[in-house]
């Protein structure tokens, strides 16, 4: 355990003096701070209740689109790519991260218009695109290989 994760007595604690440790009940075994909920859940649970006090916020959405991708709830992280698409229309960072999300859903046509757009806007790294994992199941496609240069 990391000194992060042991629980230690601070000068404002209230319990500092009586030998009882902040989080922790004698006689109990101390619960993780976050529950059940392994590091990557409670982290999208975080942003999810952080979205819904602030539903337009770029920051957050941007966040949870990346968490719920790595959890790999494809429906989700669409959802949240367009929702920032819809705030950052001229981003192509947004679009080519959308782009991502549509080749993991296996919408493959919409995941091309996307990084069409993203390319329009400026997106120039094509190396990037070309070994992108994101983008593995358009590397066979027509559309996807001309926008290569291929």
């Amino acid at each position: 355990m990391s000194g992060l994760d042991t629980p230690h007595s601070v000068p404002d604690d209230p319990n500092a003096g009586s030998g009882k440790v902040s989080g922790r009940v004698r006689g109990r075994k101390p619960v993780a701070w976050f529950g059940t909920l392994g590091q990557l859940d409670f982290d999208i649970d975080f942003f999810e209740k952080l979205l819904a006090r602030s539903p337009e916020s770029l920051e957050a959405l941007r966040v949870l689109a990346e968490l719920v991708s790595k959890k790999g709830l494809v429906t989700r992280a669409v959802d949240l790519d367009r929702r920032i698409v819809q705030l950052q229309p001229d981003d192509f960072l947004a679009r080519y991260n959308l782009a991502c999300s549509l080749a993991r859903a296996g919408c493959a046509d919409d995941a091309i218009d996307a990084l069409s757009r993203a390319i329009l806007l400026g997106y120039d790294d094509l190396d990037h695109m070309e070994t992108d994992p994101d983008l593995e199941s358009l590397r066979t496609h027509p559309d996807f290989l001309a926008l290569l240069g291929e």
